[in-house]
């Protein structure tokens, strides 16, 4: 076994240990709690980063088939113009522009479908069934229909974003109780005042579920949609090509990349959950 096994086994070792004392703490100032919440991931994923660096550059393992992370950290730092164009096409306009779209044409046609049983029982079946349609086959159409630009690939986002959001506001307000909307009715509320005062806010988690569960899609959606026609810029775009070049450090590059946004969207979006629906007892933790 060579240094560079060794010396990752051992960190590996040392780090595993570590995070097995820190989650066994149980402080009560919330900052050292919060602190501890914090560096138990990031310990593990530096873990991880090691043991790949080690195991790659012990077993010699040829960077077509797996760079290690020095190396693509290389290619992110001299490449950075490239990337920033690729966010840019990719996320900052497929991405964002059709999941705003999407998850709000959603949520509009939930209340709609609230209000008439007919597009309940009509198109909720349909969504499902949509829903259940591969990437591959919807995104070469919306290139045919939208052209090649980053309105085709938003197309394919809105129309992943789409459903998730139907269904779970559909669910989300159902969830108020019998009660409560027997209460609202002694007042002599309208529909809309019950909706915006006792269902919406019910159905708070249930919105906010899909819009974590969309912003995940809406990346994958928007990468995958590039391979089947953009211009010469975007991640999906220059993650084909640079497999076709063998240029596998840049391909992990932008998976880091693609990796990262996703990330910090879904943290974002779970972030104004906290604030907004800070009073359900799932926020609450009881």
């Amino acid at each position: 076994m060579n240094f560079a096994i060794a010396g990752a086994l051992f960190f590996w070792a040392g780090a595993w240990a570590l995070n097995e004392w820190l989650v066994r703490l149980d402080p009560r100032a919330p900052g050292l709690r919060r602190i501890i919440d914090l560096a138990v991931p990031a310990i593990f994923g530096i873990t991880l980063l090691v043991v790949w660096e080690g195991l790659v550059r012990g077993f010699n393992v040829p960077t077509v088939l797996l760079p290690p992370p020095s190396m693509i950290w290389e290619r992110i730092v001299g490449s950075l113009p490239t990337l920033w164009a690729d966010f840019r096409q990719t996320f900052l306009k497929a991405v964002l522009i059709g999941y705003a779209l999407g998850c709000g044409a959603g949520f509009l046609t939930a209340i709609a479908v609230d209000r008439s049983p007919f597009l309940q029982r009509g198109l909720l079946p349909l969504g499902n069934f949509v829903s259940a349609l591969p990437i591959i086959g919807i995104a070469p159409i919306m290139v045919m229909w939208f052209g090649f630009d980053w309105p085709s690939k938003a197309a394919v986002v809105v129309v992943m974003t789409f459903f998730p959001m139907l269904v779970n506001t559909v669910a989300g307000l159902s969830a108020s109780s019998a009660i409560d909307r027997d209460l609202m009715r002694t007042y002599a509320a309208s529909y809309w005042q019950t909706l915006f005062k006792l269902r919406l806010p019910a159905a708070g988690p249930f919105i906010f579920n899909a819009l974590k569960i969309n912003s995940t899609l809406a990346l994958i959606g928007a990468i995958v949609a590039e391979f089947f026609g953009t211009p010469i810029v975007g991640m999906g775009f220059r993650i084909s090509t640079e497999v076709g070049r063998m240029n596998i450090d840049m391909v992990w590059a932008e998976i880091a990349v693609a990796a990262l946004a996703g990330s910090l969207f879904y943290g974002i979006v779970a972030l104004v959950e906290r604030a907004v629906t800070f009073w359900h007892p799932s926020i609450r933790g009881g």
